[in-house]
């Protein structure tokens, strides 16, 4: 077997070592299996070398292209984090890590443009499915996907063919869920055609559990509080406590979101998180899809700086009612510091009724049953 220096497990222990996480059996676990995926992997990449090497280093490995890992538990149990581990320890590796929801939106949006090509006469055929699988797999042979779940019918039906198609390519899938392959789409219409889909799953993917002794996004949270107030520069240095339980000093970077072309910046981002000035989110043109895809994307979001919002404000006003909704919907922690409580941000101007509901979300959105929940609709 070759030796690997950036191993999984290697930078688990840098986590461990630094005191950004703490040790945890159950982890180790994972990132043992996400080790011996990643050294097949790259003992087969070495092996498609013309190397006179190469032989040696794939001699004796399974083919490990098109099967993978589905790792499910709880929320905050360090899901995601083990596999962003395995996503940065692929060298030279066609990859992608993407949120499921993404990855479900784009593969829509291709077999869309596919249907057009068709009808236009510029390429053949009457199932867009295939083709789309061999452009997904000519992108990356190694997809990773953070929060797999299944909430819609068109997404249920199309999930079969697609993956059968995209392991037949042979692409290696590494998964994350809170949901174990047996419970996704609950009750959903017409879930006696998605069965062979969860059967080919737990075929085709390694289903491990992890059971971590505890939920480590919310002790993050526990006990401290997520909404400050007034604006002072009291309020300041508390949020930057808070967010360094995140992203210890130096370890926050700036991030971007891509929605339909267009790029969002993401001034700081950290382990899942993110932070945004109310002026990031709220005085620029963001729209509903702009606010799903940072529901979608962060677990937790930090907005600094919420002002008491007057009538001449309501476009900012129905841009954070749009915000605070996608967030709810899905979720996503909120730590936040404000001029007001909830109910004092805006209570003149066309949109004050509807934000009555704003206000209430606000509020829920700080009790300890909001904060236990699952990342996700």
């Amino acid at each position: 077997m070759a030796s690997f220096q950036n191993s999984v497990t290697l930078g688990y222990q840098t986590l461990v070592d630094s005191g950004e996480i703490e040790d945890d059996s159950a982890q180790r676990r994972i990132a043992r299996a996400l080790d011996d995926l990643r050294n097949d992997l790259v003992n087969q990449r070495l092996a498609r070398k013309s190397s006179s090497l190469g032989w040696m280093f794939a001699k004796g490995k399974k083919e490990t292209a098109g099967r993978g890992l589905y790792v499910h538990g709880g929320v905050g149990r360090g899901k995601t984090m083990l596999m962003d581990l395995f996503f940065d320890s692929l060298p030279d590796i066609p990859k992608r890590r993407v949120h499921f929801h993404e990855f479900m939106r784009e593969t829509h949006d291709r077999i869309h443009d596919w249907r057009q090509e068709a009808k236009a006469g510029r390429v053949k055929g009457d199932d867009p499915i295939g083709p789309v699988a061999e452009m997904i797999a000519e992108e990356a042979n190694t997809l990773c996907f953070d929060e797999f779940q299944v909430n819609d019918i068109t997404d249920a039906m199309i999930l079969g063919r697609l993956f059968s198609k995209l392991f037949e390519l042979k692409v290696t899938v590494v998964t994350t869920s809170n949901t174990a392959p047996d419970s996704l789409y609950p009750d959903g219409l017409n879930r006696s055609l998605f069965l062979p889909f969860i059967d080919m799953i737990k075929q085709r993917l390694q289903v491990m559990r992890l059971d971590s002794r505890t939920d480590f996004r919310l002790e993050k949270l526990n006990g401290a509080p997520v909404y400050f107030l007034p604006l002072c520069e009291r309020t300041v240095n508390s949020m930057d406590i808070a967010w360094r339980r995140w992203a210890p000093t130096g370890e926050a970077e700036t991030g971007e979101l891509t929605v339909k072309g267009r790029k969002i910046k993401v001034p700081d981002t950290a382990q899942g998180a993110a932070r945004f000035g109310f002026a990031d989110l709220c005085e620029q043109p963001l729209g509903t899809g702009d606010y799903l895809e940072i529901a979608w994307k962060f677990h937790t979001v930090f907005i600094d700086g919420i002002p008491i919002l007057g009538a001449e404000q309501r476009n900012e006003a129905r841009r954070f009612i749009n915000l605070i909704d996608a967030l709810y919907d899905n979720n996503v922690k909120l730590v936040a510091s404000a001029a007001a409580e909830p109910a004092s941000l805006y209570v003149v101007g066309d949109g004050a009724y509807s934000f009555m509901r704003t206000a209430s979300r606000l509020i829920e959105m700080r009790s300890g049953d909001y904060l236990a929940k699952a990342h996700g609709r």
